[in-house]
């Protein structure tokens, strides 16, 4: 089966970083994610690029959300990345 790509660009002391942070990883334990966390204050150029629209979600490569997001926009999200890899009956574990 093939994995998602999940990246979750945040900073530190974010609150809402890391609200999103915990929606993430609680979400995507269901599913088959590859997920990587990144602090966009270790990259200028990351800081320059995101400055301070974080937290940011990617998937596939796409940005998926930005500041916020809730746990059924989330499974919709990976749902669609998995019928688009063809993982038609990937969805969430039991």
């Amino acid at each position: 089966m093939d994995r998602i790509q999940v990246t979750f660009y945040t900073r530190r002391d974010c609150c809402l970083c890391d609200e999103v942070k915990g929606l993430v990883q609680e979400v995507t334990r269901a599913y088959p994610v590859d997920l990587s966390e990144i602090d966009i204050d270790q990259d200028p150029d990351l800081r320059t690029r995101f400055g301070l629209e974080v937290p940011v979600v990617f998937i596939e490569g796409r940005k998926a959300f930005k500041y916020r997001t809730t746990a059924p926009e989330l499974r919709k999200r990976l749902e669609q990345a998995l019928s688009s890899k063809g993982n038609v009956d990937g969805g969430p574990s039991s």
